[in-house]
């Protein structure tokens, strides 16, 4: 038997009896979570309002760390103990033990405890959401395409449930059926932002670049509700099909009016920013001031080393603007090898700090000791979290240092890899027609040369 509406959130999960507006106020929340929607913030001022309200209070704490800050923890505090002591059913207790124990950092009991309430209550899409989080941040690719099948046949209904699968079967190079999954949500809801974003990776890793520029501008009348990190993430993403058409002044149209243009305090639009802009000066582009005021808002973070593919990118802007706080972040990112918690100490040791070594010598012109340290780090590159299309960017470093270096050879097979998933690509073709002049290899520099132009002028027509 269906229980009362006023006992279950719209998916039909069960929550403890509430107020009307409580109630109205967490299924907006699901719902607008679900859909990377901005008015999912509201949460903050609805638990506030219903102090006594498990499901509202937990959410928000969720919210306070997800914005990835280390304030985090302590803005969710007050929440999360509204959380424990309010009257609660054994879901929301799943979620507020879940919750607690995601904010003490033990990450991977916190995921045991959200599959254990997703295995009993598949329909939670909230908390696969925010398991997929978990997960993806660990770089557990698998780990992401099963906890959203395991939540799928009782979703089969709802199409974020389809963008959930999607993003996990790219993000484990099962493309096919990533493709299939995103097209069926975006058939039950064109505006499926997150479904449009996993076609977008498949779109990119297949070569398809005409193809990916052309779906995501017809999809951005769908952007205006989504919160600054999904509309700004998918006009990323426009973006690295815009480079690889080699069109420099859509690429900076795109981050001045989209990019770079909305929470300039937030973690995932400072890394928006960040990656585009290094992409675009390794693709030749010249960026002008840019960095300064990404720079300055990344700078006002402080001493920021709570998720090492953030920090990574963090110390990427200072250090290129030349700021004065990126020694200190530098070394905060070297101390994390044996200050971070167990689980993830061999990741900073191991990963992060070779990479932010690499960096930093790659910004200072130092390329063999950039090859050095990101030849170390970049075998286990996943494990620092983000996807494959975000972490390409270290890839990129790493192979402008060899071209820097004159490291031909190398240089030679790691462009040749990836004019196997981009092989029109105006950067990648151009940069080949210079290591084939510097090989003696005319006919091969020319064919280059040739490609680069023809993608230049369809571009331009």
């Amino acid at each position: 038997m269906v229980a009362a509406a006023s006992d279950t959130d719209y998916l039909g999960n069960p929550v403890t009896p509430a107020d009307a507006d409580a109630h109205a106020a967490l299924n907006d929340f699901i719902a607008a979570f679900l859909s990377y929607e901005a008015k999912a913030g509201r949460v903050l001022r609805a638990a506030s309002s219903a102090p006594g309200h498990v499901m509202l209070n937990a959410y928000a704490a969720s919210l306070c760390i997800l914005m990835e800050t280390p304030q985090g923890p302590a803005r969710a505090k007050p929440f999360l103990d509204r959380a424990k002591a309010a009257p609660s059913n054994a879901r929301e207790a799943g979620l507020v033990a879940f919750v607690e124990t995601w904010i003490a950092g033990d990450v991977p009991a916190a995921l045991a405890l959200a599959e254990a309430v997703i295995a009993e209550h598949p329909r939670d899409l909230a908390m696969v959401k925010l398991a997929q989080y978990l997960t993806f941040n660990l770089g557990a690719a698998a780990d992401m395409l099963r906890v959203a099948l395991k939540a799928l046949p009782a979703c089969d209904d709802l199409p974020e449930a389809h963008a959930m699968a999607a993003f996990g079967y790219e993000q484990c190079h099962l493309l096919a059926d990533a493709e299939r999954a995103a097209r069926r949500a975006i058939e039950m809801r064109r505006g499926e932002a997150w479904a449009q974003h996993a076609l977008a990776h498949v779109m990119i890793t297949q070569g398809r670049i005409d193809e990916g520029a052309r779906f995501l501008e017809g999809m951005t009348d769908t952007w205006g509700a989504l919160n600054t990190f999904m509309s700004g993430h998918n006009w990323w993403h426009l973006c690295l099909f815009y480079l690889s058409q080699g069109r420099a002044e859509a690429v900076l149209a795109a981050y001045d009016d989209h990019v770079w243009a909305g929470d300039k305090d937030y973690s995932q639009d400072q890394i928006g920013a960040v990656s585009l802009l290094a992409r675009a000066e390794l693709a030749g582009v010249d960026v002008g001031d840019r960095w300064a005021d990404v720079a300055d808002h990344v700078a006002a973070r402080g001493i920021d080393v709570e998720q090492p593919f953030l920090a990574l990118q963090y110390l990427y802007a200072l250090v290129r603007a030349r700021r004065a706080e990126a020694p200190a972040l530098l070394e905060a990112i070297r101390q994390r090898t044996t200050t971070a918690p167990a689980h993830a100490r061999g990741v900073w040791a191991d990963v992060a700090a070779p990479t932010a070594e690499g960096i930093a010598a790659w910004l200072a012109g130092e390329h063999p000791r950039a090859i050095r340290e990101l030849d170390a780090a970049l075998p286990r590159l996943s494990e620092i979290g983000g996807s494959h299309a975000q972490r390409d960017l270290f890839e990129q470093i790493h192979l402008a240092a060899q071209l820097a270096d004159g490291r031909w050879r190398d240089a030679q097979q790691a462009l040749e890899r990836r004019r196997a998933f981009d092989p029109d690509g105006a950067t990648v073709n151009r940069q080949l027609a210079r290591v084939y002049a510097a090989l003696d290899l005319p006919a091969q520099a020319a064919e280059a040369k040739a490609r680069a132009a023809a993608t230049l002028a369809r571009a331009a027509a």
